[in-house]
């Protein structure tokens, strides 16, 4: 990808890195325990994004794990220290408001997958935007092989995936392997390891490219959409694409496509 313009380390959880055309990459770093999901690294990641989301210059979101792979999932350590319902209530909280904030924010987020993707790693990929995978990456949702049933990685899942492969992965607890992911709609991309960065800078170069507002527009328009029934999807589509209409990139880019020039759009402001 591009060369870094700034580089930020929220020790020991969270690495930040930009480069020149708003591409912002959050490196997931807990290697040693195959950067699992502690309170402590949620809030990091939380506070990232929140603060990604009000910068009008960033443009893509690149969601990355140090070490040797992406997410295992949330730290059953952790989760062992305190068994109380309320503290497991409070965990599940703070990952269903992370998980929201990543479909929520005007940026699409891509998620970078090595290694292993499991359980509330899973539902990681499954939430992020877009995801590239490399060949050796597996994904699972593993939760049920400790007898917890990973209901809430099956929230995102399901919104990914066939109902029945889903319901497959969760009451088997089976990795599944990059290829298979892509095909069932899991991630978008799988490419060799030496590739994967590439892909991915050609990926978010593809969506820099686009004007901010339209992304921002189209983006939070498609989650509301697929949680709509037909009709009211088709209301909401309408009404967003008219605004998107009268916005001045939308009219540049027609009149660009009717002269059969490249469209000049203005940086985000």
């Amino acid at each position: 990808m591009n060369a870094p313009e700034s580089k930020v380390a929220v020790e020991p959880y969270l690495l930040e890195s930009r480069d020149a055309s708003g591409v912002v990459t959050l490196t997931l770093n807990r290697p040693q325990q195959f950067n699992a999901l502690s309170v402590e690294m949620m809030t990091a990641l939380q506070a990232a994004l929140d603060a990604i989301a009000a910068d009008p210059s960033a443009r893509v979101v690149v969601l990355a794990g140090a070490g040797k792979a992406f997410c295992a999932g949330h730290d059953l350590k952790q989760m062992k220290q305190d068994t109380a319902l309320d503290t497991y209530r409070a965990l599940f909280a703070q990952c269903a408001k992370l998980m929201l904030t990543i479909q929520r924010m005007p940026q699409p987020v891509i998620a970078r997958v090595h290694g292993v993707a499991t359980a509330a790693g899973c539902q990681l990929v499954g939430t992020c935007d877009l995801a590239v995978a490399v060949e050796g990456a597996r994904f699972g949702v593993s939760g049920i092989n400790v007898g917890l049933f990973c209901t809430t990685p099956g929230v995102a899942l399901a919104r990914n995936v066939g109902r029945k492969e889903a319901f497959e992965m969760l009451v088997t607890g089976d990795l599944i392997d990059a290829q298979t992911a892509r095909e069932r709609g899991l991630v978008n991309r799988v490419v060799a390891a030496d590739q994967l960065d590439a892909e991915i800078a050609k990926l978010a170069a593809s969506i820099v490219a686009k004007p901010a507002i339209a992304v921002a527009m189209g983006k939070e328009m498609f989650y509301r959409q697929v949680e709509a029934g037909t009709e009211a999807a088709y209301q909401m589509a309408g009404q967003t694409m008219a605004c998107n209409l009268v916005d001045p990139a939308a009219q540049e880019g027609i009149d660009a496509f009717m002269a059969k020039r490249k469209p000049n759009w203005a940086p985000p402001a």
